[in-house]
């Protein structure tokens, strides 16, 4: 606590050292006798986060805030309080990272999106919220050792998940490498074990490499009189453990251990270091970036090249101006820390921009979860840098095609979109743009609005949103129709009219499960793609079952069921069920006529049907009465992990009542688990149902019956 008192007195003066002292009272009072799960003092919280928002460069405002930021939620101070003793200013950015315990979600996965949105929305208003929220993140990480195994997990994958992908878009390097090692700390121990022990064993050895590079270079400076630094940075262990997973290497296979930095002081010295470099050592092909004439989103400049040494060992250097490297580790912080060297309220806006454009998706998005996906897709999206035809350059995910860049230059391009010219050559919609690609976007004044079948490859989160968000405004009573005809038609494909499985009671159930407010709400939101119809149609079949008692007639479990079907001209044959595509009462059915086995009764779409000798083929139908026989159907499920496939499965079929009669489990060459299981029931209903129940799981992966 002492820590922070001494930076307040060392980089502050006036009436914001009053302000700022007087937070640190204020809070110190407010969370009196409050301990954390160490059993440390609670205070000790808000004054380190404060420390790490000085050491930002942070102004006094913002690090009031810091220390002010757990008050409201965890102690009797009230809104007003902050008001009162320090303003309006303070008392947005403490309400801006106040969580929303005191309002009651269905789920705390609602809670975590709501939050979320809350967050982002305060985030338009006023950046300095996320940074604080980074920074209470940042120490929260810190101490995770406190916490059980389990809770350790949840908040290191939320914190790799969505915090430290926002500290990379804002540029704070900082944060976000420490943020990121820390996850990997809890969420793959023996991985980061490895790594800290084997990296350290070398140390000694890649420092001598280290040096001899930087030696070079400071006589490659000194030769052409540009005056400025090298240093070498080590690598933080996430990046190292991210490129070994994705590109399937060894630590020793991983030379760019540690990347030399090059700072000098103008663009043109830049490139002439960069130039000379090349002359000192070959560059590697593939490997030279040029992050000055094409920033990354979040503003970052440099030149990047990996070269080789006379040793014949490669390694990493990236050049720079002092103003670049600023941004390259603080970020959007630089505007407080260095805002009295050009940086202005301009270059303000235009970090934040992004922002901005993701807050003008959300007024259009259905709710809190679909905004949080929206946004985490911008966080994570790949970067593929193409050109307007006037070399405006933008940023897209990496697959993205002219629809995603129509719609990245403006919403009202992409709705009037009706073709695209890729080099000046006119190329399909849904062609993958390549790294470099000029982009022209043909649009007409005549254009209904974009097409539905651009949901299927369009690749950015924001496309796909603002697509959605047409269809919900300007075609609602179009989508109505066509979401009710969606839904007749699906409920007299499996066999009842809408009126039987649309009540009132079940659209209740569906209401409180979906937030909708009406059923043309539900209709609509089939009807532009927010909800597919089968998410609809099974839970109305699923609330159908348990109001209307079936009748079940339980037969003895076999193979054959005689009886069970009826095959036109084969009085007195063998009646079996095949085995590849376990057809269960509902299926369309054939029967072919086997040699010696009598006639096996396939589902009419089983691929072994489809060559097969139309003489050999009998018209079959389920015989109605005989609706209650117990069948088995094949299921093939795939999962992250044989625990939760095994989860999902045994908890769905419990559920409905039904019985596993087999199950094998295998994992394939991806490292997915494979599960293969045999399930007792009475009709196809029953099957979907069952499906559709055990896909809900969050790990699972895909589940299919066999041979569909």
């Amino acid at each position: 606590m002492d820590g922070i008192l001494m930076k307040i007195y060392e980089h502050y003066t006036g009436d914001d050292r009053t302000m700022l002292l007087h937070a640190y009272d204020f809070a110190k009072a407010a969370h009196e006798n409050q301990k954390r799960a160490s059993g440390e003092p609670y205070f000790i919280h808000p004054c380190a986060v404060a420390e790490i928002l000085v050491e930002l460069g942070l102004n006094a405002t913002t690090i009031a805030s810091a220390l002010l930021h757990d008050v409201i939620e965890d102690t009797s101070a009230t809104e007003e309080d902050i008001r009162r003793e320090f303003g309006e200013e303070v008392l947005s950015l403490v309400s801006g990272v106040t969580k929303l315990d005191k309002i009651v979600f269905k789920s705390q996965e609602e809670e975590e999106a709501e939050n979320f949105r809350k967050i982002f929305i305060a985030m338009a208003k006023d950046i300095r919220v996320i940074i604080i929220k980074l920074a209470d993140r940042l120490h929260n990480m810190r101490s995770l050792n406190y916490l059980s195994g389990e809770r350790q997990k949840k908040m290191a994958r939320e914190t790799l998940d969505i915090y430290a992908p926002i500290a990379g878009r804002l540029g704070i390097s900082q944060i976000k490498c420490e943020l990121e090692d820390l996850c990997l700390k809890y969420l793959d121990p023996a991985a980061f074990e490895f790594l800290v022990e084997n990296i350290h064993q070398k140390l000694e050895e890649r420092n001598r490499f280290v040096d001899y590079v930087v030696e070079e270079i400071r006589g490659i400076l000194k030769e052409s009189n540009i005056a400025g630094d090298v240093f070498g940075r080590p690598k933080h262990f996430y990046s190292i453990y991210k490129k070994m997973k994705e590109k399937h290497k060894t630590l020793e296979q991983i030379y760019d251990l540690t990347a030399v930095r090059v700072i000098v002081g103008t663009v043109d010295e830049c490139y002439e270091v960069f130039g000379k470099i090349h002359k000192q050592w070959k560059p590697v092909p593939m490997r030279i970036k040029d992050y000055i004439a094409t920033p990354k989103p979040n503003l970052y400049q440099s030149l990047h090249t990996t070269v080789v040494t006379n040793f014949g060992q490669p390694f990493e250097i990236q050049i720079r101006t002092e103003e670049m490297h600023r941004t390259a580790e603080y970020g959007i912080a630089a505007h407080w820390k260095y805002k009295e060297q050009r940086d202005s309220e301009t270059s303000l806006d235009q970090r934040i921009a992004w922002i901005r454009e993701v807050m003008e998706l959300q007024g259009g998005l259905k709710d809190s979860k679909e905004f949080m996906d929206t946004v985490k897709g911008e966080l994570y999206s790949t970067e593929l840098l193409v050109f307007t035809p006037h070399s405006k350059v933008i940023s897209l995910p990496a697959g993205a095609t002219p629809v995603d860049f129509a719609y990245a230059i403006h919403s009202e391009v992409g709705n009037r979109c009706t073709g695209a010219k890729v080099n000046g050559k006119i190329v399909p919609l849904n062609s993958q743009l390549e790294l470099g690609d000029v982009v022209e976007i043909i649009t007409s004044p005549n254009s209904k609005g974009p097409s539905r079948d651009w949901l299927k490859f369009i690749k950015s989160s924001s496309a796909r949103a603002k697509i959605k968000s047409f269809y919900r405004k300007e075609m609602k009573e179009e989508n109505i129709r066509l979401g009710r005809s969606m839904l007749e038609e699906a409920a007299k494909r499996k066999g009842y009219s809408l009126p039987q499985l649309l009540t009132a009671e079940s659209f209740k159930l569906l209401s409180e499960k979906f937030s909708f407010d009406t059923q043309d709400e539900m209709f609509s939101a089939i009807g532009y793609g927010a909800l597919t119809v089968h998410q609809i149609i099974f839970k109305l079949l699923d609330y159908y079952r348990k109001e209307v008692p079936q009748p079940v007639t339980v037969r003895p479990l076999h193979r054959t069921v005689q009886g069970a079907v009826t095959i036109k001209g084969t009085s007195g044959l063998l009646v079996s069920f095949a085995g590849c595509c376990s057809p269960v009462p509902g299926d369309e059915i054939i029967g072919f006529v086997t040699r010696g086995r009598g006639i096996v009764v396939h589902r009419k779409d089983c691929p072994n049907m489809k060559n097969a000798d139309a003489g050999r083929l009998q018209p079959a139908e389920w015989i109605a009465d005989e609706q209650g026989a117990r069948f088995k159907a094949a299921i093939v499920v795939t999962a992250e992990d044989q625990g939760a496939a095994l989860t999902a499965i045994s908890g769905s079929v419990a559920e409905m009542k039904l019985e596993i009669t087999s199950i094998n489990g295998r994992y394939d060459r991806n490292e997915s688990a494979i599960v293969d299981v045999t399930v007792a029931l009475t009709n196809r209903h029953d099957v979907e149902i069952l499906l559709n129940k055990i896909k809900s799981h969050p790990k699972i992966i895909d589940v299919r019956r066999v041979s569909d």
